[in-house]
């Protein structure tokens, strides 16, 4: 027991009582924990402004035998923009939703934190494809939870050029060969592969750091949300 300094995104709120509130964060040493904010409802309250949905905050937490609660917080970044549009919220809540799926208690974040916050800022900040960063948000994330995709060669014989493939079946690139004999397969273009293999290795800063055709995005789309249902045996709308 005892009192906590950490800094967090809000994934998700829920009203608590008249004047209450129940707020999940994610921190980067704690992991996802549920946290009361007791009066946070109230329009005067010091705790409104840093438990809104999706605020990026430091927090002093009070920790009890079995419960979290929120002594006080100082809001870092509210992404402003995203509270005025309603298509980036919707991109944006999608987002905290898989992470809020994916993330759990005493658990060390620190990278996913700081993926959530780069996808966020990209959401609010900028005029990039919407669906682009998602799906740069879902692949990076499953790479870092432990689901990264075989991308060195091809799954099924090892064979690094002509790759054409990207196969669900086995998680990973196939050749031209092998990716034919794959009913699982979807054949993919060499700007697709390239994005993959970019999201995946690239510093964490700079995975958003480029564009690609419609036809492109909306193969990697479709890659990357069957990816994701797959891996964590869930479909995502």
């Amino acid at each position: 027991m005892g009192v906590i300094k950490t800094k967090g995104i809000i994934l998700a709120q829920s009203n608590m009582g008249d004047n209450d509130k129940m707020v999940t964060i994610l921190t980067p040493d704690l992991g996802k924990i549920g946290c009361a904010a007791k009066g946070a409802r109230r329009p005067k309250s010091s705790l409104m402004a840093g438990t809104q949905f999706l605020c990026f905050a430091d927090f002093i937490i009070y920790k009890g035998v079995n419960s979290y609660k929120i002594n006080s917080c100082e809001p870092i970044e509210i992404f402003y923009n995203i509270r005025l549009d309603i298509e980036k919220l919707d991109y944006a809540s999608r987002v905290a939703k898989i992470v809020n799926d994916v993330t759990k208690e005493n658990q060390s974040s620190y990278k996913v934190l700081q993926l959530v916050l780069n996808t966020i800022y990209m959401i609010s900040e900028s005029d990039k494809n919407l669906e682009l960063v998602l799906s740069i948000f879902k692949i990076r994330l499953l790479s870092l939870i432990g689901f990264r995709p075989i991308i060195e060669h091809c799954t099924n014989c090892d064979e690094k050029d002509n790759i054409k493939y990207f196969s669900f079946k086995e998680n990973g690139f196939k050749c031209a060969s092998c990716g034919k004999q794959d009913k699982s397969a979807v054949e993919i273009s060499d700007a697709t592969q390239k994005a993959l293999k970019f999201i995946i290795w690239a510093d964490s800063k700079k995975i958003f750091s480029f564009e690609m055709s419609n036809d492109n995005i909306k193969q990697l789309a479709l890659i990357s949300k069957i990816y994701l249902n797959n891996c964590l045996e869930k479909e995502y709308n």
